[in-house]
């Protein structure tokens, strides 16, 4: 009785049983609009950009538009059928399949240009992905309709200086996981789908390590096409505020950047022309927001980290000018799909006024070569800044449910406007550049990632004899528990030792002296949070294979100790210095058993070169 009662009053507060599946493309629900009842209610809103949408006699109409709340997203068969009949018809539209899903799907752009199957190389590129995330999804039905006013509407020039590349749907797995309880923080669409993918990988932590075979996909489109601009669109969770469509890039502001003149560019070009051109259909655009105490909005703000694992600090790293949007999640589903179009169409807009700026200023820090990578970004302890910001009224209440005082939103903007600390990030680490990185044959796998990252390299025909800085990890950890298909690793100290070495045929010198060099340190260095080492790929150097009984290790200890005074001195220090090792019989064994010819020589033996 207890499980049919919750289900009663999910029902009533989530979604009715008629709105529980997608409607047919070909017959859109003429249901009331669908809501949660436990959201905070949203501003109304009455953008100029409603005028962007067409009426059900247009022949293109989306379902988008169809739908009477306009809170609603096809699914993947009637995205791809609408996306198909558009390629039929129009001279300036083609689909392209750059990959497929673990369950088989086919993953495909939607390509705009008067240039026909080649692009012209003078033209700027905006490379537009939505779906990520599947449940966030805005960017398929705003690429929809843009991609429809530039094939039969009166937005068609704005292909004659820029071409467009839109990812409708990166996850299609995920997407195709559907339902209407997906996210329970966002308003909209109802049926929504599923953040994970059908491996269960979080997408947008793949950037640089290339796990899945969707990223790998994108990263051979973005090599194969180069877009001078990539924009990747989301919705955010986290706290209410007036702003609806909040962006940001790393480096915003002036701050540090692996591509300080790409961050300049979208700091003094990008930046100002997209909030012009939002607040004029409307919207309230604003950087993007990550709340540090969700218990107190006004306790500051940061930056939510830089790490390379996502599009924007990847696109730092890579020289790629990458802008992240985050959609607010209670806004409504058409105020935040009708402020996407709007961006995009601005983004085509500037790429086509100032394209050739922004490609000098990629060209300008594809040419860094830093002798220091900053690494492993922590939070600042004290602000760096102050940001005034446009907030929403509310109150804290005591939770009978949570024992807590909880934060309620109100629904109101907040005339007072607030201004809020802002705590940026600081490297905890930087990593010394080599000249370069040598990997053995047998870690294939570590290359072919390489490879697909666009990372150039040197690949031995025939065995070849070098010396290299081999580097022994000290007290390595694993995690205790998995993240995103792996045990993570960490190490803090690192020794090097000079070796002589052979290297047999099908290893790589990988030379740190290329546009990707900061993120082949990044992957290479077994410090670096980003790296092979710390996603948990190179744990066969923490297994040791011999070992030494004690009845073994006693007298010879003692032998040792008899004809090397400085090891008998060295040992009884050790004694005097830490009783938990004197009265630890494995740890004494161990101290010198690792003194002994026969320990493992490769036991915690990097085995990724380094030439200096």
């Amino acid at each position: 009785m207890r499980r049919l009662a919750l289900l009663a009053v999910f029902s009533v507060l989530f979604v009715s049983p008629a709105m529980s599946q997608s409607p047919p493309a070909s017959s859109v629900s003429n249901t009331a609009p669908w809501d949660r009842a436990f959201l905070p209610p949203a501003p109304a809103w009455d953008g100029a950009s409603r005028a962007l949408m067409v009426d059900a006699s247009n022949p293109w109409v989306t379902d988008f538009e169809l739908d009477p709340a306009h809170d609603f997203s096809p699914d993947y068969a009637a995205t791809r059928a609408w996306f198909d009949r558009l390629d039929a018809a129009s001279d300036l539209i083609r689909i392209e399949q750059f990959g497929v899903s673990p369950e088989g799907r086919p993953i495909y752009a939607v390509i705009a240009s008067k240039d026909g199957a080649e692009f012209d190389p003078a033209k700027p590129v905006l490379l537009a992905q939505a779906g990520i995330h599947p449940g966030e999804i805005d960017g398929k039905d705003a690429g929809m309709m843009l991609l429809r006013d530039m094939a039969f509407g009166d937005k068609g020039g704005l292909l004659d200086k820029v071409n467009l590349i839109l990812i409708p749907i990166l996850s299609v797995d995920g997407h195709e996981r559907a339902g209407a309880y997906s996210r329970p923080n966002q308003r909209g669409p109802r049926i929504q789908g599923w953040r994970n993918t059908a491996t269960n990988q979080n997408l947008n932590r793949d950037y640089v390590k290339l796990d899945q075979v969707e990223m790998q996909a994108v990263r051979g489109l973005v090599l194969k096409y180069r877009p001078d601009l990539y924009v990747d669109i989301h919705v955010t969770d986290g706290m209410d505020y007036q702003y609806d469509i909040t962006y940001g890039f790393n480096g915003e502001n002036g701050v540090w950047s692996r591509s300080p003149a790409i961050a300049g560019w979208l700091d003094a070009t990008f930046k100002p022309g997209i909030n012009a051109a939002l607040e004029a259909e409307g919207h309230i655009p604003g950087e993007l927001v990550f709340g540090i105490d969700e218990a107190n909005p006004r306790a500051g703000l940061s930056d939510g980290g830089l790490g390379e694992r996502f599009s924007n600090g990847w696109g730092s790293a890579a020289h790629v000018p990458a802008v992240l949007i985050e959609n607010h999640s209670l806004k409504p589903y058409e105020q935040r799909v009708l402020g996407t179009y709007v961006f995009l169409e601005e983004s085509m807009k500037l790429l086509a006024d100032n394209g050739p700026a922004l490609r000098a200023a990629i060209a300008t820090d594809r040419a860094l070569r830093p002798a220091g990578i900053p690494a492993n970004f922590v939070p600042e302890d004290q602000p760096s800044a102050t940001r005034a910001f446009k907030g929403i009224t509310y109150e804290m209440y005591d939770s009978p449910a949570l024992g807590q005082p909880v934060v309620r939103w109100l629904g109101q903007p907040d005339p007072e406007l607030w201004s809020l600390p802002f705590y940026g990030s600081k490297p905890s680490l930087i990593l010394k550049r080599p000249v370069a990185y040598w990997i053995p044959a047998y870690r294939a796998d570590l290359i072919e990632r390489l490879r697909l990252q666009g990372v150039e390299m040197e690949t031995l025909t025939a065995p070849r004899t070098v010396s290299l800085d081999m580097l022994r990890l000290k007290d390595p950890r694993l995690a205790t528990r998995a993240n995103e298909g792996h045990v993570q690793a960490s190490v803090t100290d690192v020794t090097a030792e000079r070796r002589e070495r052979t290297w047999p045929a099908g290893s790589v010198r990988v030379p740190t002296d290329q546009p990707l060099g900061d993120i082949v340190v990044l992957l290479l260095e077994p410090q670096s949070s980003e790296s092979f080492f710390a996603w948990g790929m190179i744990t066969e150097v923490l297994s040791r294979v011999e070992y030494i009984e004690p009845y073994a290790i006693a007298p010879l200890a003692e032998a040792m100790m008899a004809a090397d005074p400085a090891l008998k001195a060295a040992f009884e220090a050790k004694l005097a210095a830490d009783p938990a090792f004197a009265a630890d019989g494995n740890a004494r064994l161990e101290w010198f058993y690792e003194r002994t010819p026969f320990h493992d020589d490769h036991y915690r033996l990097y085995p990724v070169g380094r030439e200096t």
